[in-house]
């Protein structure tokens, strides 16, 4: 059962390697590789006249000694593991397919990237400098992370030695000016202000008055209180949008461009399609999975009266876990297929007319429809990917909490986002709602939420605050 469960929860491709490894194990399974153009036929075991040499029946002769089956029978045993301590060896065959496969892997993989610290090394190796700054440059570069986005959060005292003294400090400062004057700009900096500072140019069209907002007013820029500048400085709000929208152009964090992003190969475990009457029906994609069956000749070995018992034992075995993997396939298909329809049935109008027609779903509704347990349906639709027309899409996206209307209607949260977000782009931006008024709104659409409902998702959204929205330029 618990295998049972493993198989269910892997995706296409981790079950096609949750295969190979059992494959590897277990010299009782064979399989027939499915060729998805081929039509569908019967999978049959190899015919008794087509084995290898190895793989032929023992047949006793009174008029001979033998001497050649038995030969090959304790080559047979000396091949098979556990009971006789010996690993299992593969086939010729499967290690250099298997060796195939790693080749046009390794010859299809990207080439790791370069990564931050690296780059900055390598600008570092080109420079002529004092061999005591350039292993303090060294020691600096190895702190910074391009999660981070580069910065130096670590004090300069502690990438010293201990007694250190005041021209080991002033060793560690040239250090970290060399670093600072590395590509790409910015790097290296120890606060936002000084990222940005690092960046600016004396041919910006507005240097001077950027210089003034970086060093003196980022965080009443990021609180969008431009009044509250223009008092302080003088300068007229236009002014300083217009600043505002030019230091917009520098980079916050200089270092992020080197953080390895993985984007996976999302390969769908379900297709749908629409039949002749416009009904949708799921089809698992499974043509790479291979069809497997236990092979006939270990089991007439095992009825063999000249197999001795411990061969006998460890057939067994390796039939009884050959026969849990095929089964546990065969329930992880039909489990699939049944959530899966299940789901498209219920989210059919998501389908039809887009995410703001998609309705609240919980699994345990899924879990009833079918008659399996939640976890099951937990399992199910873990990591897998359905191809829908409206793109391939995650069999989780479908699950979406909600909440009721005045009328009693369940409204999905996905859908009251998206109304969320409408009602925003379409504010007067010189009076933006505030999420007391965004609440009025929401209820007059027929969707009545909790002020801290909306404040919460307005933020996940990265939905900035009223005032934070406002534009001042405009005239009330």
């Amino acid at each position: 059962m618990i295998q049972s469960m493993e198989i269910l929860q892997l995706h296409a491709l981790a079950l096609q390697e949750r295969i190979e490894q059992e494959m590897n194990e277990n010299p009782l399974l064979e399989q027939q590789d499915v060729d998805p153009l081929a039509p569908d036929e019967e999978v049959e075991a190899p015919d008794a006249d087509t084995r290898s040499e190895s793989e032929k029946e023992l047949v006793v002769d009174g008029e001979s000694d033998n001497s050649e089956d038995f030969e090959r029978l304790q080559n047979m045993v000396s091949e098979l593991p556990n009971a006789f301590d010996e690993p299992f060896k593969r086939s010729a065959n499967r290690m250099q397919d298997e060796a195939d496969r790693r080749h046009d892997l390794m010859a299809n993989a990207q080439s790791r990237p370069e990564s931050l610290n690296d780059f900055l090394l390598h600008q570092l190796q080109e420079m002529d400098i004092d061999d005591r700054v350039e292993q303090l440059a060294e020691r600096i570069i190895s702190t910074l992370d391009a999660r981070d986005g580069g910065y130096l959060r670590m004090p300069l005292v502690d990438l010293l030695p201990a007694g250190h003294t005041d021209d080991d400090v002033e060793l560690a400062e040239q250090a970290l000016a060399i670093v600072q004057s590395l590509e790409p700009a910015g790097i290296a900096a120890r606060s936002l202000s000084e990222c940005l500072l690092r960046q600016l140019k004396s041919n910006f069209p507005h240097y001077d008055e950027m210089t003034t907002l970086v060093t003196s007013h980022l965080k009443d820029l990021a609180e969008n209180r431009l009044p509250q500048i223009a008092k302080q400085t003088g300068f007229s709000i236009e002014l300083i949008q217009d600043v505002r929208a030019e230091l917009h152009v520098l980079n916050p964090k200089p270092g992020a461009a080197f953080m390895e992003t993985y984007v996976p190969n999302v390969t769908p475990d379900i297709i749908l399609e629409q039949d002749d009457e416009g009904e949708y029906q799921v089809r698992l994609d499974d043509d790479r999975v291979p069809q497997l069956f236990i092979s006939e000749y270990y089991r007439k070995r095992l009825q063999d009266p000249s197999a001795t018992a411990e061969e006998r034992e460890f057939i067994k075995q390796k039939i009884g876990s050959a026969q849990w993997l095929i089964e546990s396939i065969e329930q992880r298909r039909s489990t699939l297929t049944k959530v899966s329809q299940a789901i498209v049935e219920h989210q059919k109008k998501f389908l039809d007319e887009g995410p703001e027609a998609i309705e609240p779903l919980k699994m345990q509704q899924i879990a009833d429809k079918v008659g399996v347990h939640v976890t099951t349906v937990s399992r199910a639709v873990d990591d897998k990917w359905i191809q829908t027309p409206r793109g391939i899409l995650p069999l989780k996206r479908f699950f979406v909490g909600g909440t009721q209307t005045d009328d009693g209607d369940d409204v999905a949260w996905d859908t009251i986002r998206l109304k969320l977000q409408e009602l925003i782009d379409k504010e007067d931006k010189s009076e933006p709602f505030s999420d007391e008024k965004l609440v009025d709104e929401l209820k007059k659409a027929g969707m009545a939420v909790a002020r801290r409902t909306v404040t919460k998702y307005r933020k996940r959204m990265g939905i900035p605050s009223s005032r934070q929205r406002r534009d001042w330029s405009l005239k009330k």
